[in-house]
């Protein structure tokens, strides 16, 4: 998944600049989910942690349903791009699932005294989440690409 967002970045990096803050956002969202993925066991000790990810799953989740989605619409609306409008009418409901399974995870997790009741099945829901933000992150890809990517070579 790292990866891919240095690709994304590397991609659109300095178009926008929403856009490059959202990424880097991302990429710390990657980062830290990465670090819990690697540990093999939680203890109550590895509570703030969770909830740092929780933090910023949530923060991420927020700034692309009310910026980052709503820019690249309009953006498409102002072009006048049809195609761009219905891929996002197709992509847009597709993000909305992975963002209540995000909703989820953050509800079971989020707070200290549900996560420390539940850390014998952070492992498995980290795994779950995994798959969600890979493909919720493929999805948005998608949109920069076909939203604002052909746009900002029409506005140059």
């Amino acid at each position: 998944m790292l990866e891919r967002c240095k690709s994304a970045q590397e991609r659109w990096g300095g178009v926008h600049k929403l856009i490059d803050r959202w990424l880097e956002a991302r990429k710390a969202l990657i980062e830290t989910y990465a670090k819990l993925r690697a540990e093999d066991e939680f203890t109550p000790i590895d509570t703030p942690k969770i909830q740092i990810l929780c933090e910023r799953l949530v923060d991420y989740t927020s700034t692309g349903h009310f910026e980052i989605y709503e820019q690249l619409t309009k953006e498409a609306e102002a072009f006048n791009d049809q195609n761009a409008l219905l891929l996002a009418q197709k992509v847009l409901p597709e993000i909305q699932n992975t963002t209540t399974l995000v909703v989820e995870f953050n509800d079971k997790f989020g707070s200290k005294e549900h996560c420390n009741n539940q850390l014998t099945e952070l492992p498995i829901s980290l795994q779950a989440l995994g798959l969600v933000l890979a493909d919720r992150f493929e999805l948005e890809d998608v949109l920069i690409q076909e939203l604002h990517e052909a746009h900002s070579k029409q506005h140059a």
